[in-house]
């Protein structure tokens, strides 16, 4: 395939490098001589393992024909050659924080302007990192003005976010967790997937938005996750444990540590473990002298779910509210710190009529430390508590799904398209059918 890479920093030179090895023709674009002259001469402008022997050979030689690369400052040139054009130009933060889009905005302009005098299709594919819409407020925009010609006709859009890390990069392009393709359509991407043909990995289209929002995820999580080692860690150093010892042994989970399970978007966590290991947990730094503020903040956050579902249910209006749940989870009894406890006893203060149906939680089935706590705890609770799922089907204008309980997918059948329903664990992955009073707390 013929591809223009516009923008030959990091992610660009490497993705054109990379490209061009597998055997696809690549012109490399940037507005500054140097870097261009450097690629001709077949060196590279950024110092990364591997990336001097592959440019090398794709500018020079040629090893990798028919595939070969090189570079020019002639956009119009570079679109009229090609025909997918990647956009990898930076894209810098402002003063405020926000994103300075004016090189995606210039290079779209710049390609659409290429377009213009194209008479066949045209791919282009943005693997800048930008926040959500960006594609389709600032490139899909400025390619249709600069060419005068629209987006699904004349020419196609993708986004395609990279995962590349510096001094690993070449081996993270050829050796991706995953290939994510946003496309504006079919047509879209379907071209893009046939140049990542040479890649065996996972490979998921979606939609333009999800595909923007993947990058900012994964980033977050990554940050999110060196934070959380170095808390612990200074947790550990305080009170004389090998914090590397601490997380080697972490990491061998893979069941629950290092895997999907509590990935999922939902409501606040709860239980007789989470919320009381991190209070002690936060104790202990405190009373070491050790700030952790990621694992200080944990508890707040919680607390901001809570709050938020608590506004979402004042906003609808209605008052006669039924839950489905009420345990912190499916398949257990434990009411101890449940976020849904904490939610119905907000609701009752503030005039709600609350019905309440949970086939674990029953006082006629309760032993233990579970029984003692409703009685001596929560007894206004277990007052409102039903034994049949149709009591809630039939006195709720708006029914809360808890958990993941059987009888959740059931109400979801039975209930009219009058009763409003807020799902806080998405019960179900398909969501089509469902009643137009549906909603999820974060979906």
């Amino acid at each position: 395939m013929k591809i223009s890479v516009f923008g030959l920093g990091y992610v660009g030179c490497v993705s054109a490098a990379c490209l061009a090895k597998v055997g696809h023709e690549v012109i490399g674009v940037d507005v500054n001589p140097v870097k261009v002259d450097l690629m001709n001469e077949g060196k590279s402008p950024i110092v990364e393992k591997d990336i001097g022997e592959i440019l090398h050979n794709a500018v020079k030689t040629n090893d990798y024909s028919p595939g070969k690369l090189e570079a020019t400052t002639d956009t119009e040139r570079a679109v009229l050659e090609s025909d997918i054009s990647l956009i990898c130009v930076g894209t810098p933060s402002n003063e405020n924080g926000s994103l300075k889009l004016d090189y995606v905005r210039r290079c779209a302009n710049d390609i659409g302007l290429g377009i213009a005098k194209k008479s066949g299709y045209h791919l282009v594919v943005a693997r800048s990192t930008m926040l959500p819409g960006s594609v389709e407020d600032v490139i899909l925009k400025e390619l249709e003005v600069a060419s005068g010609k629209r987006v699904g006709e004349d020419f196609g859009v993708a986004m395609n976010p990279e995962f590349l890390r510096e001094s690993t990069s070449v081996f993270d392009f050829f050796n991706p967790p995953m290939t994510v393709i946003g496309q504006y359509d079919e047509k879209s991407g379907n071209l893009l997937e046939k140049m990542y043909h040479f890649l065996d990995a996972p490979l998921e289209k979606t939609d333009i938005k999800t595909a923007e929002m993947m990058k900012y995820a994964c980033n977050c999580f990554h940050a999110a996750k060196v934070t959380f080692a170095n808390e612990i860690g200074g947790i550990c150093k305080s009170i004389g444990v090998d914090s590397h010892k601490v997380m080697e042994i972490f990491c061998m989970d893979d069941k629950l540590n290092l895997s999907s399970y509590y990935l999922k978007p939902g409501f606040a966590f709860g239980g007789s473990c989470l919320p009381k290991d991190l209070r002690a947990l936060n104790y202990k730094a405190k009373s070491n002298d050790v700030d952790v503020p990621l694992l200080a903040s944990i508890i707040a956050s919680n607390k901001v779910q809570i709050d938020r579902v608590i506004g979402k249910i004042v906003q609808t209006g209605v008052k006669k509210v039924g839950f489905v749940g009420l345990s912190f989870k499916a398949g257990t009894d434990d009411l101890r710190e449940s976020p849904l406890v904490i939610l119905v006893e907000s609701l009752i203060g503030k005039g709600f009529d609350i019905k309440i149906f949970d086939r674990n939680v029953s006082l006629a089935r309760l032993v233990g430390a579970n029984k003692d706590y409703i009685e001596k705890e929560i007894p206004h609770i277990s007052k409102l508590m039903t034994g049949e799922i149709d009591d809630i089907v039939q006195h709720s204008d708006l029914i809360i799904i808890g958990n993941k309980a059987e009888e959740a997918s059931q109400v979801l059948k039975q209930v009219s398209n009058e009763t409003k329903i807020y799902d806080l664990v998405r019960v179900s992955e398909n969501l089509d059918g469902l009643s137009d009073g549906y909603e999820g707390v974060c979906w």
